[in-house]
């Protein structure tokens, strides 16, 4: 039997007065996911449990089974992965935003205005130049998502996630070593974002983006650490072949540790642009040679940072109009689950990632529905999973409770 999950990064959200007291979820106009809440079984999962960092990072991991306390090294190793990037053994890798930051210091935004892949590069380029090294390395990704790497570094950091902070005065959030023996990394990174603000105050690409009117990319920004993470892989574990398709390297650079195969779309944007058809239509090739594939949309957690509202609730219908529906057209004559859930809220009136456990759905064609008719918060916590924790998702998904 064959499986998907389609994972909306950062769909669901609290009530927001706007609405009427509804969520996103509640007033999108979404029938192909209602539908599989419809015909499917439906709960809460929790993701990311409390004292664990509310990042994509730990929630993926748990869609996928994975325990974060025992796996969770950080974001930027999962990042190398996807970007072919080889972490040695005396090697720490770090996510490396490029911000932007007002002139009085507070964090705009966390992506630099959604800075281009095109544009990043040229900076990285320069960053490299000036306060890189032999030892200390910037390497180019997606948009604002870029990855540092430095050789015998303390990973032992407390680091603030920039998309947490919005409006926020930088300096307070610098990197603070969690033990002694971590200072000295933590001055040299902090001097590291330091000598960046000079650097990038009057780059070219800042001043043509300054001309244009947009948000400038004025400071990198350092944070998840971590060494190279042990992982069993989807064969060891579940005797399953599977492929991931997503824009962002976190959660391809899972895909690489849990061995499988990395399908990159053209026009997959990561934000509210993205390819939605040519994601379906990838997935839908994928199960003719593999057992499953996980959909990544980055999009709604996007519109939820930039409290977008109205943004939010347009990638919920694209995701359900262009992608969910066309893979359930495409699977009609096939005998296969499909699961839908985010991996964690992006409340669009907060635009951080929060804790609370997200609204999951399940439709397996050997179970019988639930009671429950919608996919949205209120609805799906009455299902008849009520709130899971662990591993017991995939492996519902996977027939191995």
């Amino acid at each position: 039997m064959k499986h998907v999950i389609i994972l909306g990064d950062g769909m669901s959200d609290y009530p927001v007065v706007r609405l009427g007291g509804k969520t996103p979820l509640q007033v999108a106009r979404k029938p192909h996911i209602d539908r599989i809440a419809r015909e499917g079984r439906c709960g809460l999962f929790k993701t990311i449990e409390d004292g664990m960092p509310s990042g994509s990072e730990a929630a993926n991991l748990a869609v996928l089974g994975y325990n974060p306390c025992e796996v969770l090294q950080g974001r930027g190793v999962l990042e190398a992965a996807s970007m072919g990037v080889n972490i040695a053994d005396d090697d720490m890798a770090m996510r490396c935003n490029l911000i932007c930051l007002f002139d009085d210091g507070r964090i705009k935004n966390h992506s630099a205005g959604h800075i281009s892949s095109a544009e990043s590069d040229e900076i990285l380029k320069t960053l490299q130049e000036e306060i890189g090294s032999p030892t200390l390395n910037f390497y180019t990704g997606v948009s604002y998502r870029h990855l540092f790497v430095g050789k015998n570094l303390d990973p032992r950091l407390d680091c603030a996630p920039p998309h947490d902070y919005p409006n926020e005065p930088a300096e307070p959030l610098l990197i603070r070593p969690k033990v002694p023996e971590a200072k000295l990394t933590a001055d040299l990174l902090n001097k590291l974002t330091r000598e960046s603000w000079k650097i990038l105050k009057d780059h070219p690409v800042n001043q043509r983006r300054r001309a244009a009117g947009k948000d400038t990319a004025n400071s990198i920004w350092l944070w998840s650490p971590g060494k190279r993470p042990k992982m069993w892989t989807f064969k060891e574990r579940f005797n399953v072949t599977g492929a991931v398709i997503s824009a962002v390297d976190l959660i391809r650079g899972i895909g690489v540790y849990a061995g499988l195969e990395v399908i990159k779309v053209p026009g997959a944007t990561g934000l509210y642009d993205t390819n939605y058809e040519g994601k379906a239509d990838a997935a839908l090739d994928a199960l003719k040679r593999v057992d499953f594939v996980y959909v990544h949309v980055e999009a709604p957690d996007e519109a939820g940072h930039d409290g977008n509202l109205d943004l939010k609730i347009k990638t919920i219908e694209d995701l359900d109009s262009r992608l969910v529906g066309r893979i359930l057209a495409g699977l009609e004559k096939t005998e296969a689950g499909v699961a839908v859930l985010p991996d964690h809220p992006t409340p669009v009136e907060k635009r951080i990632h929060v804790r609370d456990a997200v609204p999951f759905a399940i439709r397996d064609p050997h179970q019988a529905p639930d009671a429950v008719e919608r996919y949205d918060e209120a609805s799906c916590a009455a299902g008849s999973f009520g709130t899971i924790h662990g591993d017991t998702f995939i492996r519902t998904v996977f027939h191995r409770c």
